[in-house]
Protein backbone atom coordinates (compact mmCIF):
# COMPACT_ATOMS: atom_id res chain seq x y z
CA UNK A 1 0.00 0.00 0.00
CA UNK A 2 0.46 3.44 -0.69
CA UNK A 3 0.16 4.70 2.89
CA UNK A 4 0.19 8.89 4.07
CA UNK A 5 0.56 9.56 7.66
CA UNK A 6 -0.09 12.62 8.72
CA UNK A 7 0.93 14.02 12.71
CA UNK A 8 1.96 17.05 14.14
CA UNK A 9 4.99 15.02 15.84
CA UNK A 10 7.40 12.76 14.19
CA UNK A 11 10.95 11.49 14.63
CA UNK A 12 13.25 13.39 15.99
CA UNK A 13 10.40 13.97 18.48
CA UNK A 14 9.63 10.42 20.59
CA UNK A 15 6.26 9.38 19.70
CA UNK A 16 4.91 5.41 19.00
CA UNK A 17 3.92 6.58 15.41
CA UNK A 18 7.54 6.33 14.48
CA UNK A 19 7.53 2.91 15.29
CA UNK A 20 4.50 2.38 13.74
CA UNK A 21 6.30 3.83 10.52
CA UNK A 22 9.08 1.58 10.89
CA UNK A 23 7.02 -1.34 11.07
CA UNK A 24 4.89 -0.74 7.86
CA UNK A 25 8.29 0.46 5.83
CA UNK A 26 9.75 -3.04 6.81
CA UNK A 27 6.14 -4.74 5.81
CA UNK A 28 7.15 -3.47 2.49
CA UNK A 29 4.55 -0.54 1.98
CA UNK A 30 5.90 2.76 0.83
CA UNK A 31 4.90 5.22 3.24
CA UNK A 32 4.90 8.94 3.37
CA UNK A 33 5.30 11.43 6.79
CA UNK A 34 3.31 15.29 6.89
CA UNK A 35 4.01 16.62 9.54
CA UNK A 36 5.85 19.81 11.46
CA UNK A 37 9.47 20.77 12.54
CA UNK A 38 10.26 19.42 15.99
CA UNK A 39 9.88 21.48 18.73
CA UNK A 40 8.39 19.05 20.99
CA UNK A 41 8.57 18.85 24.45
CA UNK A 42 10.84 21.74 24.63
CA UNK A 43 8.95 24.69 22.71
CA UNK A 44 12.05 25.13 21.20
CA UNK A 45 13.14 24.46 17.12
CA UNK A 46 15.38 20.84 17.56
CA UNK A 47 18.89 21.27 17.42
CA UNK A 48 19.74 18.72 15.46
CA UNK A 49 16.83 20.26 12.91
CA UNK A 50 18.20 23.45 13.16
CA UNK A 51 21.88 22.49 12.23
CA UNK A 52 20.84 20.16 9.47
CA UNK A 53 17.56 19.83 7.83
CA UNK A 54 18.31 17.41 5.20
CA UNK A 55 19.16 15.14 7.72
CA UNK A 56 15.59 14.43 8.71
CA UNK A 57 13.88 14.32 5.88
CA UNK A 58 13.61 10.37 5.60
CA UNK A 59 12.87 8.18 8.06
CA UNK A 60 13.80 4.43 7.66
CA UNK A 61 12.58 4.49 4.42
CA UNK A 62 10.06 6.52 5.04
CA UNK A 63 9.63 10.05 2.76
CA UNK A 64 9.35 13.08 5.33
CA UNK A 65 7.39 15.91 4.74
CA UNK A 66 7.86 19.36 6.81
CA UNK A 67 5.54 22.09 7.06
CA UNK A 68 6.68 25.58 9.19
CA UNK A 69 4.86 25.83 12.06
CA UNK A 70 4.95 28.04 15.31
CA UNK A 71 6.67 26.72 17.90
CA UNK A 72 4.62 25.72 20.82
CA UNK A 73 6.97 27.87 23.18
CA UNK A 74 6.36 28.11 27.11
CA UNK A 75 3.04 29.82 27.10
CA UNK A 76 -0.46 28.24 26.53
CA UNK A 77 -1.56 31.17 23.59
CA UNK A 78 1.45 29.70 21.97
CA UNK A 79 0.59 26.40 22.14
CA UNK A 80 -3.00 27.12 20.59
CA UNK A 81 -1.02 29.14 18.06
CA UNK A 82 1.07 25.84 17.39
CA UNK A 83 -1.94 24.02 16.92
CA UNK A 84 -3.81 26.57 14.65
CA UNK A 85 -0.65 26.72 12.43
CA UNK A 86 -0.29 23.20 11.39
CA UNK A 87 -3.46 22.81 10.63
CA UNK A 88 -3.71 25.85 7.96
CA UNK A 89 0.02 25.65 6.78
CA UNK A 90 0.17 21.75 6.06
CA UNK A 91 -3.31 22.05 4.60
CA UNK A 92 -1.53 24.79 2.33
CA UNK A 93 2.22 23.72 1.88
CA UNK A 94 1.38 20.32 2.65
CA UNK A 95 -1.09 19.74 0.27
CA UNK A 96 1.31 21.47 -2.59
CA UNK A 97 4.43 19.22 -1.42
CA UNK A 98 2.31 15.94 -2.15
CA UNK A 99 0.53 17.32 -4.97
CA UNK A 100 1.73 14.95 -7.47
CA UNK A 101 1.73 11.83 -4.67
CA UNK A 102 -1.31 9.00 -4.92
CA UNK A 103 -2.26 6.82 -2.13
CA UNK A 104 -4.28 4.07 -1.06
CA UNK A 105 -4.73 5.26 2.56
CA UNK A 106 -4.59 8.10 4.97
CA UNK A 107 -3.72 7.33 8.97
CA UNK A 108 -3.83 10.41 11.42
CA UNK A 109 -1.52 9.70 14.59
CA UNK A 110 -3.56 12.33 16.88
CA UNK A 111 -1.77 12.12 20.61
CA UNK A 112 -3.78 15.67 20.61
CA UNK A 113 -4.78 18.09 18.80
CA UNK A 114 -7.91 17.47 17.03
CA UNK A 115 -6.97 20.03 14.41
CA UNK A 116 -4.51 17.53 12.76
CA UNK A 117 -7.58 16.64 11.09
CA UNK A 118 -8.01 19.58 8.99
CA UNK A 119 -5.38 18.64 6.33
CA UNK A 120 -6.08 15.11 6.62
CA UNK A 121 -9.45 15.47 5.41
CA UNK A 122 -8.54 18.25 2.79
CA UNK A 123 -6.14 15.57 1.65
CA UNK A 124 -8.60 12.72 1.87
CA UNK A 125 -11.05 14.59 -0.50
CA UNK A 126 -8.72 15.42 -3.22
CA UNK A 127 -6.46 11.98 -3.00
CA UNK A 128 -9.64 9.49 -3.14
CA UNK A 129 -7.80 7.68 -0.38
CA UNK A 130 -9.95 6.29 2.80
CA UNK A 131 -9.39 8.04 6.43
CA UNK A 132 -7.79 5.61 9.16
CA UNK A 133 -8.18 8.76 12.79
CA UNK A 134 -6.21 6.97 15.70
CA UNK A 135 -7.60 9.41 18.85
CA UNK A 136 -5.26 9.22 21.63
CA UNK A 137 -6.86 12.46 23.47
CA UNK A 138 -10.31 13.24 23.85
CA UNK A 139 -11.52 16.86 22.76
CA UNK A 140 -12.60 19.37 23.73
CA UNK A 141 -12.94 17.06 27.03
CA UNK A 142 -8.99 17.61 27.38
CA UNK A 143 -9.11 21.08 27.28
CA UNK A 144 -11.78 21.11 29.87
CA UNK A 145 -10.04 19.13 32.09
CA UNK A 146 -6.62 21.55 31.31
CA UNK A 147 -8.54 24.33 32.92
CA UNK A 148 -10.13 25.72 28.94
CA UNK A 149 -13.52 27.36 30.60
CA UNK A 150 -14.87 29.31 27.93
CA UNK A 151 -18.07 27.94 26.64
CA UNK A 152 -17.41 29.59 23.37
CA UNK A 153 -14.74 28.05 22.89
CA UNK A 154 -15.60 24.56 23.79
CA UNK A 155 -18.17 24.45 21.84
CA UNK A 156 -16.37 25.56 18.74
CA UNK A 157 -13.66 22.72 19.37
CA UNK A 158 -16.82 20.41 20.20
CA UNK A 159 -17.93 21.29 16.66
CA UNK A 160 -14.56 20.77 15.16
CA UNK A 161 -14.10 17.46 16.56
CA UNK A 162 -17.61 16.37 14.99
CA UNK A 163 -16.65 18.16 12.08
CA UNK A 164 -13.43 15.63 11.66
CA UNK A 165 -14.76 12.43 12.79
CA UNK A 166 -17.97 12.32 10.26
CA UNK A 167 -14.99 13.09 7.85
CA UNK A 168 -13.28 9.58 8.87
CA UNK A 169 -13.90 5.98 7.41
CA UNK A 170 -12.26 4.64 10.17
CA UNK A 171 -12.09 5.94 13.70
CA UNK A 172 -9.81 4.17 16.36
CA UNK A 173 -9.83 4.97 20.26
CA UNK A 174 -6.80 4.12 21.97
CA UNK A 175 -9.34 2.81 25.34
CA UNK A 176 -12.19 0.89 25.43
CA UNK A 177 -13.70 3.75 26.86
CA UNK A 178 -13.21 5.94 24.49
CA UNK A 179 -15.29 4.44 21.74
CA UNK A 180 -19.00 5.80 23.08
CA UNK A 181 -17.62 8.88 23.49
CA UNK A 182 -16.45 8.95 19.78
CA UNK A 183 -19.36 7.26 18.97
CA UNK A 184 -21.42 10.44 20.38
CA UNK A 185 -19.71 12.63 17.55
CA UNK A 186 -19.45 10.64 14.51
CA UNK A 187 -22.79 8.99 13.49
CA UNK A 188 -23.17 5.83 11.56
CA UNK A 189 -19.06 6.06 11.77
CA UNK A 190 -17.20 3.49 12.34
CA UNK A 191 -15.13 3.43 15.79
CA UNK A 192 -12.87 0.22 16.94
CA UNK A 193 -10.89 -0.41 20.14
CA UNK A 194 -7.20 0.15 19.51
CA UNK A 195 -4.85 0.71 22.27
CA UNK A 196 -1.14 1.35 22.03
CA UNK A 197 1.79 -1.04 22.68
CA UNK A 198 5.33 -1.09 23.87
CA UNK A 199 8.21 -0.45 21.47
CA UNK A 200 10.26 -3.54 21.05
CA UNK A 201 13.07 -1.88 22.95
CA UNK A 202 11.14 -1.86 26.34
CA UNK A 203 11.29 -5.83 26.52
CA UNK A 204 12.62 -7.07 29.84
CA UNK A 205 15.14 -8.67 27.83
CA UNK A 206 16.71 -6.19 26.74
CA UNK A 207 17.02 -3.71 29.70
CA UNK A 208 20.43 -2.47 30.01
CA UNK A 209 21.76 -2.51 33.72
CA UNK A 210 22.39 1.41 34.22
CA UNK A 211 23.32 0.80 37.81
CA UNK A 212 20.43 2.26 40.59
CA UNK A 213 20.46 5.89 41.68
CA UNK A 214 22.24 4.30 44.86
CA UNK A 215 22.17 0.42 46.15
CA UNK A 216 20.38 2.28 49.12
CA UNK A 217 17.78 3.67 47.56
CA UNK A 218 14.55 2.41 46.39
CA UNK A 219 14.16 3.97 43.57
CA UNK A 220 10.65 5.36 42.21
CA UNK A 221 10.53 6.15 38.67
CA UNK A 222 8.34 8.21 36.78
CA UNK A 223 8.92 8.51 33.05
CA UNK A 224 7.86 10.46 30.32
CA UNK A 225 5.83 14.36 30.19
CA UNK A 226 6.22 16.71 32.68
CA UNK A 227 2.62 18.74 32.34
CA UNK A 228 -0.72 19.41 33.66
CA UNK A 229 -2.20 16.26 33.49
CA UNK A 230 0.25 14.17 35.21
CA UNK A 231 -0.63 15.71 38.90
CA UNK A 232 2.90 16.77 39.55
CA UNK A 233 1.70 18.54 42.52
CA UNK A 234 0.23 15.23 44.30
CA UNK A 235 3.59 13.54 43.64
CA UNK A 236 5.50 16.46 45.08
CA UNK A 237 3.14 16.20 48.12
CA UNK A 238 3.82 12.12 48.07
CA UNK A 239 7.36 12.65 48.12
CA UNK A 240 6.93 14.99 51.12
CA UNK A 241 5.12 12.65 53.19
CA UNK A 242 7.68 9.95 52.73
CA UNK A 243 10.27 12.59 53.32
CA UNK A 244 11.39 10.80 56.13
CA UNK A 245 11.86 7.71 54.52
CA UNK A 246 15.33 8.19 53.68
CA UNK A 247 15.75 4.63 51.73
CA UNK A 248 12.98 6.19 48.62
CA UNK A 249 14.51 8.25 46.25
CA UNK A 250 12.21 9.72 42.78
CA UNK A 251 13.73 10.02 39.77
CA UNK A 252 11.83 11.74 36.96
CA UNK A 253 13.16 11.33 33.40
CA UNK A 254 11.62 13.59 30.98
CA UNK A 255 10.60 17.20 29.78
CA UNK A 256 7.28 19.52 29.62
CA UNK A 257 5.60 22.30 30.44
CA UNK A 258 5.87 21.32 34.51
CA UNK A 259 9.57 21.20 34.65
CA UNK A 260 10.48 24.82 35.79
CA UNK A 261 7.88 24.32 37.99
CA UNK A 262 8.64 20.88 39.41
CA UNK A 263 12.33 22.21 40.11
CA UNK A 264 11.28 25.50 41.84
CA UNK A 265 8.81 22.99 44.32
CA UNK A 266 11.09 20.51 45.09
CA UNK A 267 14.04 23.51 45.84
CA UNK A 268 10.95 25.24 47.79
CA UNK A 269 10.04 22.26 50.19
CA UNK A 270 13.80 20.98 50.68
CA UNK A 271 13.14 17.93 48.66
CA UNK A 272 16.66 17.87 46.45
CA UNK A 273 17.54 14.86 48.10
CA UNK A 274 14.89 13.23 47.21
CA UNK A 275 14.47 13.47 43.82
CA UNK A 276 17.18 13.39 41.04
CA UNK A 277 15.27 15.07 37.63
CA UNK A 278 17.26 13.00 34.69
CA UNK A 279 15.56 15.88 31.98
CA UNK A 280 14.66 14.39 28.59
CA UNK A 281 16.38 11.53 26.87
CA UNK A 282 16.82 9.53 23.65
CA UNK A 283 14.05 6.33 23.10
CA UNK A 284 17.20 4.09 23.12
CA UNK A 285 18.58 5.35 26.58
CA UNK A 286 15.37 4.45 28.27
CA UNK A 287 15.85 0.63 28.87
CA UNK A 288 18.90 2.07 30.96
CA UNK A 289 16.78 4.10 32.91
CA UNK A 290 13.74 1.15 33.30
CA UNK A 291 16.45 -1.18 34.67
CA UNK A 292 17.63 0.98 37.53
CA UNK A 293 13.82 1.07 38.67
CA UNK A 294 12.40 -0.75 41.61
CA UNK A 295 9.08 0.85 41.03
CA UNK A 296 7.32 2.83 38.16
CA UNK A 297 5.12 5.45 38.63
CA UNK A 298 1.99 6.34 36.27
CA UNK A 299 0.14 9.44 37.20
CA UNK A 300 -3.21 11.66 35.69
CA UNK A 301 -5.34 14.19 37.28
CA UNK A 302 -8.82 13.26 38.70
CA UNK A 303 -10.73 14.55 35.67
CA UNK A 304 -13.18 12.29 33.81
CA UNK A 305 -11.42 12.36 30.75
CA UNK A 306 -8.63 11.54 32.06
CA UNK A 307 -10.33 8.32 33.80
CA UNK A 308 -11.02 7.22 29.93
CA UNK A 309 -7.71 7.14 29.44
CA UNK A 310 -4.84 4.72 29.01
CA UNK A 311 -1.63 6.50 29.44
CA UNK A 312 0.92 5.93 26.54
CA UNK A 313 3.46 5.10 28.80
CA UNK A 314 1.82 2.27 30.27
CA UNK A 315 1.94 -0.31 28.03
CA UNK A 316 6.34 0.54 28.11
CA UNK A 317 6.23 -0.23 31.83
CA UNK A 318 4.07 -3.45 31.92
CA UNK A 319 6.88 -4.91 29.48
CA UNK A 320 9.68 -3.74 31.57
CA UNK A 321 8.87 -6.46 34.10
CA UNK A 322 9.12 -3.47 36.74
CA UNK A 323 6.04 -3.70 39.45
CA UNK A 324 3.80 -0.41 38.91
CA UNK A 325 2.11 2.07 40.95
CA UNK A 326 -0.84 4.40 39.38
CA UNK A 327 -2.25 7.63 40.71
CA UNK A 328 -5.41 7.62 38.77
CA UNK A 329 -8.96 6.52 38.01
CA UNK A 330 -11.08 4.15 35.28
CA UNK A 331 -9.08 2.14 32.64
CA UNK A 332 -5.60 2.62 33.60
CA UNK A 333 -6.23 1.53 37.28
CA UNK A 334 -8.13 -1.22 36.04
CA UNK A 335 -5.57 -2.70 34.02
CA UNK A 336 -2.99 -2.59 36.84
CA UNK A 337 -5.60 -4.13 39.20
CA UNK A 338 -6.54 -7.14 36.72
CA UNK A 339 -2.73 -8.19 35.80
CA UNK A 340 -1.54 -7.83 39.45
CA UNK A 341 1.51 -5.85 38.01
CA UNK A 342 1.25 -3.52 41.15
CA UNK A 343 -0.71 -0.97 43.45
CA UNK A 344 -3.24 1.54 42.37
CA UNK A 345 -4.67 4.82 44.20
CA UNK A 346 -7.36 7.61 43.31
CA UNK A 347 -6.39 10.49 41.11
CA UNK A 348 -4.78 13.35 43.27
CA UNK A 349 -4.71 11.20 46.23
CA UNK A 350 -0.90 11.88 47.45
CA UNK A 351 -1.31 10.18 50.85
CA UNK A 352 -2.75 6.96 49.21
CA UNK A 353 0.19 7.04 46.78
CA UNK A 354 2.60 7.37 49.67
CA UNK A 355 1.08 4.36 51.21
CA UNK A 356 1.48 1.85 48.21
CA UNK A 357 4.83 3.43 47.42
CA UNK A 358 5.70 2.43 51.15
CA UNK A 359 4.26 -0.87 50.91
CA UNK A 360 6.00 -1.96 47.90
CA UNK A 361 9.22 -1.00 48.92
CA UNK A 362 8.72 -2.70 51.45
CA UNK A 363 7.80 -6.53 49.91
CA UNK A 364 11.29 -8.35 49.01
CA UNK A 365 12.52 -8.46 45.37
CA UNK A 366 11.06 -11.42 44.45
CA UNK A 367 7.83 -10.23 44.52
CA UNK A 368 7.91 -7.28 43.35
CA UNK A 369 9.55 -9.47 40.78
CA UNK A 370 6.32 -11.87 40.41
CA UNK A 371 4.40 -8.14 40.19
CA UNK A 372 6.40 -7.51 37.46
CA UNK A 373 5.68 -11.02 35.88
CA UNK A 374 1.82 -10.19 35.96
CA UNK A 375 2.82 -6.96 33.36
CA UNK A 376 4.79 -8.65 30.80
CA UNK A 377 1.84 -11.62 30.78
CA UNK A 378 -0.83 -9.30 30.45
CA UNK A 379 0.77 -7.20 27.67
CA UNK A 380 1.72 -10.30 26.20
CA UNK A 381 -2.33 -11.03 26.07
CA UNK A 382 -3.71 -7.54 25.44
CA UNK A 383 -1.08 -5.05 23.88
CA UNK A 384 0.97 -7.50 21.56
CA UNK A 385 2.58 -5.43 19.45
CA UNK A 386 2.82 -7.73 16.09
CA UNK A 387 -0.91 -8.43 17.09
CA UNK A 388 -2.08 -4.72 16.84
CA UNK A 389 -0.07 -3.93 13.74
CA UNK A 390 -1.48 -6.88 11.69
CA UNK A 391 -5.38 -5.43 12.92
CA UNK A 392 -3.95 -2.03 11.73
CA UNK A 393 -2.88 -2.92 8.41
CA UNK A 394 -5.66 -5.69 7.58
CA UNK A 395 -8.36 -2.64 8.40
CA UNK A 396 -6.03 -0.39 5.89
CA UNK A 397 -5.89 -2.64 3.43
CA UNK A 398 -9.73 -3.34 3.27
CA UNK A 399 -10.39 0.20 3.02
CA UNK A 400 -7.54 0.39 0.36
CA UNK A 401 -9.38 -1.94 -1.55
CA UNK A 402 -12.57 -1.07 -1.20
CA UNK A 403 -12.49 2.96 -1.26
CA UNK A 404 -14.08 5.64 1.03
CA UNK A 405 -16.88 4.75 2.91
CA UNK A 406 -16.44 1.17 2.83
CA UNK A 407 -16.87 -1.08 6.01
CA UNK A 408 -13.83 -3.27 7.75
CA UNK A 409 -14.33 -6.56 9.57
Amino acid sequence: MHILVVTQYFWPENFRINDLVEELILRGHQVAVLTGVPNYPSGKLDGGYKANPEKYSTYKGADIFRVPILLRGNHKLMLALNYISFAIIASIVGVFKLRNKKFDVIFVFEPSPITVGVPAILLRWLKKAPLVFWVLDLWPDTLKALGVRSKVILKAVGLLVSFVYQNCDLILGQAKSFVNSIQGRSINKQVKYFPSWAEPIFNSALLVDGGKVSQDYFNVMFAGNIGEAQDFPAIVDAAEILNNEDYIHWTIVGNGRMYAWLKDEIYRRGLEDKFTLAGRHDVEMMPTFFNSADLLLVTLKDEPVFSMTIPGKLQAYLQTGKPIVTMLNGEGAQIVAESGCGITCRAGDSAGLAKAVRRLSKMSESERNIMGQCGIDYSKREFDRIMLINRLENWMGQLSENGIGSVVK
